[in-house]
């Protein structure tokens, strides 16, 4: 094998037909990645936004700060990960891209208060719905 071969610049081609499935597989799951990175991103505006409104009591604004925290954790766990897998440049980008393209309009609402309705027992000792 001469030197110039192993110093040639790596042809996807050169390397067989599978190449082309690995890249495109690659591809995918990279995109599965960026598209992860955006829910968790949408969360957090989200519930950085429902934690600041006024009309959560204190004991739940806790548990949305809590939960505001877990989801920072995982999303720069997220971006660690896509670095680790793809390499820094992209999880870099990908994290540039997310930052830039998703948001919560400002005049969106904010989740109410779910209500749970508690089922009363029936007389045959079931449960009615």
């Amino acid at each position: 094998m001469s030197m110039q071969t192993l110093q040639a610049p790596l042809d996807p081609a050169s390397i067989g037909p599978a190449s082309r499935y690995v890249r495109e597989a690659r591809e995918a799951l990279l995109a599965y990645d960026i598209e992860e990175l955006a829910v968790l991103r949408f969360s957090i505006i989200l519930t950085a936004r429902w934690e600041a409104s006024d009309c959560e009591g204190s004991e739940r604004r806790a548990e949305l700060r809590e939960e505001l925290g877990l989801l920072r954790r995982h999303y720069s766990d997220k971006v660690d990960d896509i670095a680790m897998t793809f390499g820094v440049a992209a999880a870099m980008n990908a994290k540039e891209e997310v930052e830039r393209t998703v948001y919560v309009p400002r005049d969106a609402a904010l989740p109410e208060e779910v209500h749970v309705e508690e089922v009363e027992e029936g007389a045959d000792g079931e449960f009615g719905l």
